[in-house]
């Protein structure tokens, strides 16, 4: 699972127009509507915060875990700056170890999706249901197997702006069902006259609805529904992400 480095300090720049607000809102309101209304929230795979913090504003007590060092360290200025109380820890979420258990955990903006094994992605939930609290919740979204393979795959795409351009190049394999894309970022390098030219390489996997469920159940969770990210309607089989809602119910899953 690759770790943003270069490309987190133009993160939130390419990202304004991703929808934090709605989904900060989807998230709060689901927490509410399973009659958790405050407590303790984490936040895996919490890249800048920007998530982390609307739920902390609205009153959650928030853990982001995230394994990339340059992106906590965008979060923690955010922190500094909103004068919030959230602890970061940098952990792979493969491996993440938490103080004691929390009401919820959430993972949005497809981190799941960097988990590229499912024995790898058994062992995360078996984590998940081992730090929930009794019938805590656990709220997920995913990229569809059906949206690297249709829209995604094999697709560039490219942005320039004054403060900084990339250029992601995808390359879907249907038979491993993993994407890989090619990240080049230019970025102002100190002093602000040159530019820097950064290059990453990413790994994400496809996953289907229906292997989503068999590992919750296999990693001692309660499947509870899922929901077309998009429309907020029933999965179809052109959903391109999906919302999924598991419940714990027992630590009697191995580790």
């Amino acid at each position: 699972m690759e770790s943003y480095s270069g490309f987190a300090g133009v993160y939130d720049l390419f990202m304004d127009d991703a929808p934090y607000e709605d989904w900060g809102r989807f998230v709060k309101d689901s927490l509410k509507g399973h009659k958790i209304e405050s407590g303790l929230v984490l936040d895996l795979g919490c890249g800048t915060g920007t998530l982390t913090e609307y739920l902390a504003k609205e009153g959650y007590d928030m853990i982001g875990v995230d394994n990339s060092y340059d992106m906590l360290d965008i979060a923690m200025e955010k922190k500094e700056k909103s004068g919030l109380d959230i602890l970061y820890l940098c952990q792979d979420m493969r491996e993440f170890e938490l103080y004691g258990t929390v009401a919820a955990i959430i993972s949005i903006c497809d981190s799941i999706n960097y988990i590229t094994e499912p024995e790898e992605l058994l062992t995360v939930f078996r984590l998940v249901n081992n730090y929930l609290d009794p019938e805590g919740l656990f709220l997920f979204d995913f990229n569809t197997d059906y949206k690297y393979r249709e829209i995604i795959g094999d697709r560039i795409i490219a942005e320039n702006r004054e403060e900084g351009s990339f250029i992601w190049e995808n390359d879907y394999d249907e038979e491993s069902r993993i994407n890989e894309y090619d990240l080049t970022v230019f970025k102002p390098a100190e002093g602000g006259r040159l530019f820097e030219k950064i290059e990453e390489v990413h790994y994400q996997r496809g996953y289907t609805l229906e292997e989503m469920q068999d590992i919750i159940e296999k990693a001692g969770m309660v499947f509870e529904k899922a929901m077309d990210a998009d429309t907020h309607g029933e999965v179809n089989e052109k959903s391109e992400r999906i919302y999924v809602f598991a419940r714990e119910k027992g630590k009697s899953g191995q580790i």
